[in-house]
């Protein structure tokens, strides 16, 4: 007995009315007063017109009126209960008393709901709603063509009743042949012994291919333990040179290390000499684009001097003739010293050697205009080797180039030569 089939016990006699009330502490002990009243009142409340001895005062009443009971539920009610639980009349007996409490409870709360249904129904009566009904409407339709089609296929087979009721009589009106139904009676027989013996065949090819099949796993396990035993042997030995294959691999990763180390340092000396000599033709570039600027910048001030001489000879040449003549000219002016053939240019480092006056002959007059020709032939071969030296420095570079000393020294500005000294 548990706790909770004694409360339902009691639950559901409350519910289906009985008047008295019933504890959970009335079958601690055997009450069998109690289990009989509640017995005689649940047979008539499922049989008001059960007539059952309510004797219950000696050992013979007792059992006789447990097995009326128990007979009255197992030929009623399809119910069969437990009479010795019954007669215990303690929480086993509780048990027995649940299973026709439980049939009068759901007998009670399905009427319960039918009636409830039923005032449903009544105050929905004119509550129709149509869209709740449209899968009903569906399934109406479909019923009533599947209905249609077996009538019609009925109608057809009816029709037909006719001619299969003739052909039904004779076949059955017609007399069996002994000798026919032998025939079919031993050719069955002997395609179920063909059977019998293509089975038993079968069974025997079966044992000898479980022979064989046994025989293959027997060998193959024989193999395996071999190869076991001799894979453990291979891994027991040590191989002969072993001691040398690791000395060789320990050698191995030394020289592995060093070649990586070796390796790294080549490439850092050759992005290092990449970068280096990159560098060196930066300089070389700047080196050349400063020697281009000094070299036309030295051109432009060749040119301007040149220009500036040639401007100071043609001003030599338009300079007006006074009312003396070329002679008292000469001869109140004082005589400028003039380069010769045998001296030596300033720009080269040397000095003019000459005198400080002039004579008065027409040959001063022809060694004065040969020597500005001289000078401007010296001035341009200067111009040419100072040219050609300026190509030896860039191609020599700036190293060598500022090392050296300049050819000649410092170059003096050129002498302008005129004959206005006044």
């Amino acid at each position: 007995m548990s706790f909770r089939d004694l409360r339902n016990f009691t639950e559901m006699m409350r519910a289906l009315g009985y008047v008295r009330l019933i504890s959970m502490e009335n079958f601690r002990t055997p009450n069998f007063p109690l289990v009989a009243e509640i017995l005689i009142w649940l047979v008539k409340r499922y049989e008001p017109q059960m007539d059952i001895p309510t004797d219950v005062d000696t050992e013979s009443d007792r059992i006789f009126f447990i097995k009326a009971v128990a007979q009255f539920m197992a030929t009623k009610a399809h119910i069969k209960v437990n009479t010795k639980r019954l007669y215990q009349a303690d929480g086993y007996a509780v048990k027995e008393m649940l299973k026709i409490t439980s049939v009068l409870y759901n007998a009670m709360k399905t009427k319960q709901m039918a009636l409830e249904d039923r005032v449903e129904e009544d105050n929905n009566k004119f509550k129709f709603d149509l869209g709740s009904r449209i899968s009903d409407l569906k399934v109406a339709r479909q019923l009533a063509s599947e209905v249609t089609s077996k009538g019609a296929s009925l109608y057809d087979l009816l029709g037909k009743e006719v001619d299969l009721r003739e052909m039904r009589t004779a076949a059955i009106a017609r007399p069996l042949e002994i000798n026919e139904t032998e025939k079919a009676l031993r050719a069955a027989i002997k395609e179920v012994l063909e059977s019998v013996e293509k089975t038993k065949d079968m069974l025997s090819n079966v044992v000898s291919d479980e022979t064989s099949l046994d025989a293959k796993i027997e060998k193959k396990k024989q193999e395996l333990e071999r190869n076991r035993k001799r894979l453990q042997t291979l891994q027991s030995v040590r191989p002969a040179f072993m001691d040398e294959y690791e000395k060789i691999e320990e050698d191995l990763h030394k020289q592995y290390d060093t070649y990586v180390e070796k390796f790294k340092n080549l490439c850092f000396l050759e992005s290092q000499l990449e970068e280096y000599h990159r560098l060196e033709q930066e300089r070389f570039e700047e080196a050349e684009n400063t020697l281009r600027m000094m070299q036309h910048k030295l051109r432009e001030e060749e040119r301007d001097l040149m220009r500036s001489s040639l401007k100071d000879e043609d001003s030599d040449m338009d300079v007006p003739e006074d009312k003396g003549s070329d002679s008292d000219m000469e001869e109140c002016r004082p005589s400028k010293p003039r380069p010769t053939r045998n001296g030596v240019m300033a720009g080269r480092g040397g000095r003019f050697i000459g005198n400080m006056q002039g004579g008065d002959s027409d040959e001063t007059d022809d060694s004065e205009i040969d020597v500005d020709e001289d000078d401007e032939e010296d001035e341009e071969g200067e111009e040419e080797e100072e040219s050609k030296d300026l190509e030896d420095d860039s191609l020599e570079g700036p190293v060598s180039r500022g090392s050296r000393p300049p050819r000649g020294g410092i170059r003096p500005p050129l002498l302008e030569e005129s004959d206005n000294d006044f």
